[in-house]
């Protein structure tokens, strides 16, 4: 018997960007998924970069890396804490990946003399990429980067009207994602924005199947009806959703609204309504109010963009739920204190706990060093990602009386280099895509804070770094009162380490908020918070 066709959702956003069509994608993989379903998701951006690997934390967020090691946007990390599914590369597609695959296809003739065009060859591969995601799944969502009208997503979007034909209408849903400003002189939600988007999103071709409407506060009545008259979109296809305490009521408010079963419906599957009575849980601990509340230093390079470090906020986030408390994470500019005369301890008193998270480049390293040394000297928890675990090598290394302990990063020609490259590295420091990245295993020491937190001493855990612990000085670590208490099998490299006589010091050079769920906590986070009560 032959494989059921695969259908599709896509989702685009019209008059601004920043308006979730990533939870959305989200919340919809979320929905069908308990319906039974099998679900996949994909994020198309427009961007003319190969990966996320290179771009700008600061503008875009965080580089969230897959199980196989694709450097991704960070709208996979939602895919995944929504539906509870690791995505792989196949998740990921950027405009620069296409068009390289393309050039070198033309460069290698299998083009047959053609001249190589934007449609059909760009918008071809593109549906290629999309379908090849999607095999073997009942729903493959699609999300679209940026903005309709946006010159770089015209490819994307003529791809996706493309692949409409290809596949049948009938086996394709698109949903538009829209802005309704709130004009306080006059008190109403206008919909003239999301009108205009709807009338360019079919001039190119596209009629949007179903309207989710973003607002910062719950919209006018009469707003639904008004949207349908002039967008030629049912009633019951249009979803309104302002502002909520937690990203995880979408699904809820989605499915409240009859969401569900529209896209259910079109794609003509039968399925039953599920109750999310897990998720509801979910929902009411994120939005609960908790008696108990933990502080906790997070001592960072990048603070102008909470989405920099999306997944690390939502691991902690998770992490106090499941330990019945709130956790309030105070920002501290690591980078304000990389002099040797700054003291950051005045700014890290009085706070449970200190995080420092995973990043690139020299700037903040001291800072961060510094962090790491003060939690060792007063005994307040610490929990290190990847970064974090190198900085508290070093903090460690220097507590102990190696002074001028330091990383690669800092100074490639230092004489104790407790933080070093592997030498299949040194040529690669400025070039995408080439450092540890994805799965790895990890053995743990039994015993260890580690292997406790666990409950097992074979893990495996998200890589995404280029600098690892120098095993030159792998037998001092004791001395210098810590332990290596996780080492890759394959490699003898070390993953986890941890503070010998302290409460709770401990670092991996994995990132483990990768794998961190609302409703599953990472152990680690859930550990650390712990420590914190």
């Amino acid at each position: 018997m032959a494989a059921k066709a695969t259908k599709y959702v896509f989702v685009t956003g019209g008059v601004l960007s920043g308006l979730g069509k990533g939870i959305t994608a989200a919340s919809i993989g979320k929905l069908l998924k308990d319906r039974g379903l099998r679900v996949n998701l994909q994020k198309c951006d427009p961007y003319l970069n190969v990966d996320a690997g290179l771009l700008n934390p600061r503008e875009h967020g965080e580089c969230f890396v897959t199980k196989d090691g694709a450097e991704t946007d960070l709208d996979l990390g939602h895919y995944e804490r929504f539906v509870d599914e690791e995505m792989t590369s196949t998740s990921s597609l950027m405009s620069g990946r296409v068009l390289l695959k393309l050039i070198q296809d033309e460069r290698a003739g299998k083009f047959g003399g053609d001249d190589v065009q934007i449609i059909p060859h760009l918008t071809g591969a593109i549906q290629d990429w999309i379908m090849k995601a999607g095999e073997g799944f009942d729903v493959h969502i699609v999300e679209i980067g940026g903005t309709v009208g946006d010159y770089e997503s015209l490819a994307f979007i003529e791809a996706i009207r493309e692949l409409g034909v290809r596949v049948g209408l009938e086996n394709c849903v698109y949903v538009h994602v829209v802005y309704l400003p709130y004009l306080g002189a006059s008190n109403e939600t206008k919909t003239k924005p999301a009108q205009n988007s709807v009338r360019e999103l079919r001039g190119l071709g596209i009629a949007p199947d179903v309207l989710v409407g973003r607002s910062e506060k719950l919209a006018n009545n009469g707003v639904k009806q008004k949207l349908s008259l002039f967008s030629g979109v049912a009633e019951d296809a249009i979803a309104l959703l302002p502002n909520a305490h937690s990203i995880y009521e979408v699904p809820l408010t989605l499915e409240d609204s009859g969401i569900g079963d529209v896209i259910n419906r079109h794609l003509g599957f039968k399925t039953t309504r599920p109750d999310l009575k897990e998720w509801r849980n979910v929902v009411k601990q994120a939005t609960a109010h908790y008696d108990k509340e933990v502080s906790v230093a997070f001592v960072a390079k990048y603070l102008d963009n909470t989405d920099t470090y999306m997944s690390v906020f939502e691991a902690l986030k998770a992490a106090a739920w499941s330990n019945n408390c709130s956790v309030t994470i105070n920002w501290i500019d690591a980078s304000k204190f990389d002099g040797p005369k700054a003291d950051i301890g005045h700014v890290l008193e009085g706070h449970d706990g200190i995080v420092v998270p995973g990043g690139f480049g020299t700037r903040s390293l001291e800072g961060k060093i510094k962090a790491a040394q003060y939690a060792l000297a007063h005994k307040v928890p610490y929990l290190g990602l990847c970064l974090g675990l190198q900085m508290a090598v070093i903090a460690a290394a220097r507590e102990a009386g190696l002074i001028d302990a330091t990383t690669f990063e800092l100074n490639p020609q230092a004489e104790h280099q407790v933080i070093t490259t592997m030498s299949d590295q040194k040529d690669k420091l400025m070039t995408g895509g080439t450092m540890r990245l994805g799965d790895y295993r990890c053995q743990l020491e039994p015993g260890s804070l580690a292997a406790q937190l666990y409950g097992k001493m074979d893990i495996v855990e998200r890589h995404r770094h280029r600098g690892e612990c120098n095993n030159d000085y792998l037998e001092q670590f004791a001395t210098w009162g810590i332990q290596a208490s996780g080492i890759n099998p394959d490699r003898k490299l070390v993953e986890v380490i941890e503070g010998i006589d302290h409460p709770f010091f401990l670092a991996s050079q994995f990132h483990p908020e990768f794998k961190s769920r609302p409703n599953r906590p990472h152990p680690l986070f859930a550990g650390f918070i712990r420590a914190l009560n």
